[in-house]
């Protein structure tokens, strides 16, 4: 699959779900630098360690990633980018209901996602 970084609109709808940096400490790394390293992972499928260096630290990048996740952070980035790009009519929301009908369910009987 190919990737294609976020566009200036795409990345405001990142930002706005994305916890303020924190003002003590030394400086965090490029959140949209980050963040779209993670996004190459996740649409090329392949391994942390070969995510290109222009993202950054691969480690960063991966720890990001699964700090988003566990808080619950990433679902709304995802739910947001799907509603953006529905708004523009790049994307039709009737092609994620019928993704989501095929997931499995989780232990629980809820649906994935």
């Amino acid at each position: 699959m190919i990737h294609k970084e976020m566009s200036d609109t795409q990345w405001k709808t990142v930002a706005s779900h994305l916890p303020k940096p924190a003002k003590t400490g030394r400086p965090g790394c490029n959140d949209r630098n980050t963040i779209n390293g993670i996004l190459f992972v996740l649409t090329t499928g392949c391994r942390w360690a070969d995510m290109p260096d222009r993202y950054g630290s691969k480690s960063t990048a991966h720890l990001r990633f699964s700090e988003l996740r566990q808080k619950g952070i990433w679902k709304r980035i995802l739910s947001g980018l799907i509603k953006s790009a529905h708004r523009q009519g790049k994307t039709s929301l009737e092609k994620y209901r019928l993704i989501h009908r095929q997931l499995p369910p989780k232990k629980g009987g809820q649906n994935r996602i």
